[in-house]
């Protein structure tokens, strides 16, 4: 199938079943434009329908629809995308699923190009949510926290192609090209973003493990929660994997001194992702099993006994990573997000029942919200005062130029 009909593919599926785009994404040649396309009209829904509204009675469903978004989505925010490739190749795509179809693709889409102009500056005069495309729950609780300027460049931000970057052991050498390397804000020293367009497994040593795929805003759970070697670890929410892999890299091989690293999850399919990047990384010795940390079903951590550090990535709403997760934000409502909290503190409780005395237990969230943070940590501390809080950590990606993160250290008084 053509690269646009793939992209019709992904997004009519995607309509329907709120499943994550990227794992539909087929591989190939054409994956990287593809992957552009479907994200691009992901994270610019709402500003697509509202331009297509202007030009349609009544909005089609099914593949219409998302051919239909597909080829706006090239004539307002693809610009390297030929005008005459956006529309034809796309008509030429809708024609798989009729002629009808493709008719009334063709016919929108050439009046939307007529008007484009048009378009743009009456978008300039909509409200925040409209124009930069994200639900208005959100925008207005980001207004009344940070304020209109930025809230405003939260979400240009978030309309941003995310930058990849790979992690490499402590004192590691990058495995890029110095040429390649651009300049960028100050990272944590075993990071390094990878350039456009170079594909992830084309850097040298991606089969040996030489490093992994990680944003820097994952250092500072990282960093709090101080590993050493000896020591007995759990990574509470291990999937995909790359926080296990750090631990295990500071952690070192066992040798002379007994240590256990433990990476628990609760979806066995997700685990496999933990044990193929654990393998490619050469760190065999971490332990990995099943179990449900919420609902503290961790019969296969009671060989173990308590540990000395544990790290709780927890589940959240993602609103600190919208610019990566583009999809996270049509799944953002407050009652979801309470939810969310609710298995959070949950989590935390559980977790602290693991936690030896003198241990050290980091909590950490990809949220900017203080439901998911600050709150809990502060909850968590009435409810428990033998807890002293010994770090934290926040970015906001508008002040740090990261992923948004959160996260606090506590250690457990003897």
């Amino acid at each position: 199938m053509s690269s646009r009909r793939e992209a019709i593919f992904v997004i009519t599926r995607w309509l329907a079943t709120q499943e994550f785009p990227d794992r539909m994404i087929p591989e190939g040649p054409d994956r990287a434009f593809i992957t552009d396309l479907v994200y691009t009209t992901v994270r610019r829904r709402r500003t697509l329908e509202w331009a297509l509204e202007r030009l349609l009675k009544k909005m089609p469903k099914g593949e219409t629809e998302a051919a239909l978004l597909v080829g706006a989505a090239q004539i307002l925010f693809m610009p390297d995308v030929a005008d005459y490739a956006a529309v034809n190749e796309t008509v030429e795509a809708a024609k798989v699923a009729s002629k009808q179809t493709a008719g009334l693709v063709n016919g929108v889409l050439r009046n939307l190009l007529r008007q484009r102009d048009a378009v743009r500056a009456d978008l300039e005069k909509q409200p925040v949510g409209i124009r930069t495309s994200h639900p208005d729950a959100l925008v207005t609780r980001w207004l009344e926290r940070f304020g209109e300027e930025e809230t405003l460049a939260l979400c240009t931000w978030n309309n941003t192609p995310a930058e990849t970057f790979i992690a490499v052991p402590p004192g590691a050498p990058s495995p890029l090209p110095a040429a390649d390397a651009p300049d960028a804000a100050p990272l944590p020293p075993n990071y390094f973003p990878l350039p456009r367009g170079l594909r992830v497994e084309e850097v040298p040593g991606y089969a040996e493990g030489a490093f992994i795929v990680q944003d820097p805003a994952t250092a500072a759970a990282i960093d709090l929660l101080n590993v050493k070697p000896g020591l007995k670890v759990l990574d509470a929410c291990a999937a995909p994997g790359g926080k296990t892999v750090q631990l295990a890299w500071r952690m070192g091989a066992p040798a002379d001194a007994p240590q256990l690293l433990v990476a628990l999850d609760l979806h066995e399919d997700r685990l496999a992702t933990v044990r193929a990047n654990l393998e490619r990384t050469r760190q065999g010795w971490v332990t990995v099993c099943q179990g449900d940390l919420a609902e503290g079903s961790l019969a296969a951590l009671e060989p173990f006994g308590l540990f000395d550090r544990i790290l709780i990535d927890a589940p959240c709403s993602n609103s600190g990573v919208l610019r990566r997760r583009a999809d996270a934000r049509w799944r953002w409502t407050t009652k979801r997000m309470k939810k969310l909290a609710d298995t959070q503190a949950q989590m935390l409780e559980h977790a602290l029942a693991r936690l030896a005395p003198g241990g050290r237990l980091v909590y950490s969230t990809c949220s900017l919200e203080p439901e998911e943070n600050r709150q809990q940590i502060t909850a968590l501390r009435k409810a428990h005062p033998e807890l002293a809080c010994v770090g934290v950590e926040e970015r906001i990606p508008t002040r740090s130029h990261t992923d948004g993160a959160f996260a606090c250290a506590f250690e457990r008084q003897p």
